[in-house]
């Protein structure tokens, strides 16, 4: 890779973690985080978006890239609620909202409503197909952030003995 590759993959990054970072802020607001804890959405917000952003820059699906985005986005969850003493999920879930597909989800909707307002039946059937994918696309991304952000608690929360 050349240099202005590295320039222009650095700077991307760099936008993604700020814009994320912003998103993460906003929705930890909405939800009324304390104050002293929005720094850590932030954070978790920007590390799951750059995460997935940097998977799909090496060519993995986002379906992927959002997995490992929101494990990175569960682990370091867990870390900071250890750290401040304060549930993981004040953490994940304002930082995980970012990467909710709204693209694909209206992908599905719009050509749901192009499909009941069309009469030719080869147009309808393209139109179902690319709702279709669309809506698979999104349960599936859905899907990968809900295991991400979970899987860490089920791997690092253990039981301690009854014995």
């Amino acid at each position: 890779m050349s240099v202005h590759t590295w320039l222009d993959l650095g700077w991307l990054l760099l936008r993604d973690a700020w814009w994320s970072a912003i998103a993460a802020l906003g929705f930890a607001v909405l939800f009324s985080v304390p104050p002293r804890l929005l720094w850590g959405c932030m954070l978790g917000g920007a590390v799951g978006h750059v995460v997935r952003t940097l998977c799909m820059q090496v060519g993995l699906s986002i379906e992927v890239g959002t997995l490992l985005g929101a494990m990175a986005i569960g682990l370091l969850g867990e870390w900071l609620a250890r750290r401040t003493r304060a549930p993981v999920q004040v953490f994940t879930v304002s930082a995980a909202i970012p990467m909710v597909p709204g693209a694909f989800a209206f992908g599905t909707m719009l050509n749901l409503i192009d499909f009941s307002n069309t009469a030719d039946a080869s147009t309808g059937q393209m139109l179902l197909w690319q709702a279709a994918y669309n809506a698979v696309k999104t349960a599936l991304v859905l899907a990968a952030i809900a295991f991400g952000m979970t899987w860490p608690a089920l791997v690092l929360r253990r039981r301690r003995p009854v014995v």
